[in-house]
């Protein structure tokens, strides 16, 4: 059995206690977090090099990042990590193990610059395109800031023309799910109007569970079918976003251990720092897009 889980942890640093704690009960075989808002030297001692786990931060202090975190029982030869050409923020990171690729994605959420948001979402759909074409199986997991229907916005947070909801975006998630990708937290519980992910900080909203559902585990076929369950740990935590897992009815084929794993390389970031959770309820400004 995999088990796969994504977590956008808003602030890695902030959650310092709860993740180890929630590592060692869980010890999924595959974690892929989001909005480390930290570098990978900033990543706090306590899981920044895990024995059990290969582990791989992508990030820069005070906004964005992606971790990925692979246990090295059920994947003893060390994974080889990349990036997309088109990753910039330090908002993606892929590693490949098993003959799967398991991506970590946090995408742009676009208030400030909604244009930049679509064209991560137009190559991130180009990217899965290519890597079903060719015949990869691929779990593309994480933020993805798009909420799919709109359901999936609590009905009294649903406003016209909100950022996360536009048609634009919607179509290119369902364009990614059209490549052959599988919305499992839907699949699993299709007929649940409450099914959210994330969860404004401020008046209880988690605890009435009046959010959005932004985060999602995304298998390619050949997975998706070996899928048993996924669901939202929406009771867990201090983020703002509530840890989704997946379990598939698949072990990896036998490799041989490898050597440890190097130090990472310090990762340019190409984009001017912008903000990581930026408000939801903002209306899409005139001129983004």
């Amino acid at each position: 059995m995999l088990t796969v889980t994504t977590w956008n942890v808003n602030g890695i640093r902030a959650r310092k206690e709860e993740l180890p704690l929630w590592l060692e009960r869980e010890r999924p075989d595959v974690l892929c977090l989001q909005e480390l808002k930290a570098s990978p030297e900033n990543v706090p001692e306590t899981f920044s090099c895990h024995p059990d786990y290969w582990c791989y931060w992508h990030g820069h202090k005070r906004y964005s990042g992606v971790g990925l975190l692979l246990s090295k029982a059920t994947f003893p030869a060390r994974p080889t990590f990349a990036h997309p050409e088109f990753d910039h923020e330090t908002r993606i990171v892929v590693a490949t193990a098993g003959g799967v690729s398991f991506a970590s994605v946090y995408v742009p959420n676009g208030g400030k610059d909604f244009p930049a948001k679509m064209r991560f979402l137009e190559a991130m759909s180009a990217f899965v395109a290519r890597a079903v074409a060719a015949g990869e199986t691929l779990v593309l997991c994480g933020d993805l800031n798009v909420a799919r229907e709109p359901r999936d916005v609590h009905p009294t947070l649903q406003k016209p023309n909100l950022i996360g909801t536009t048609p634009d975006e919607r179509a290119l998630l369902e364009g990614m799910l059209r490549h052959g990708l599988s919305d499992l937290l839907r699949k699993f519980d299709p007929d649940n109007d409450q099914l959210f992910t994330w969860w404004a900080p401020w008046r209880n909203m988690r605890q009435k569970n009046i959010g959005w559902r932004l985060d999602y585990v995304l298998p390619s076929a050949p997975l998706a079918a070996l899928a048993r369950t996924c669901r939202v740990d929406r009771e867990f935590g201090t983020s703002d976003h509530g840890p989704v897992t997946a379990t598939f009815d698949w072990t990896p084929p036998p490799a041989a251990p490898s050597e440890p794993e190097p130090e990472p390389e310090p990762v340019k970031v190409t984009s001017p720092p912008a903000t990581g959770q930026l408000d939801l309820f903002a209306p899409r400004k005139p001129g983004l897009g």
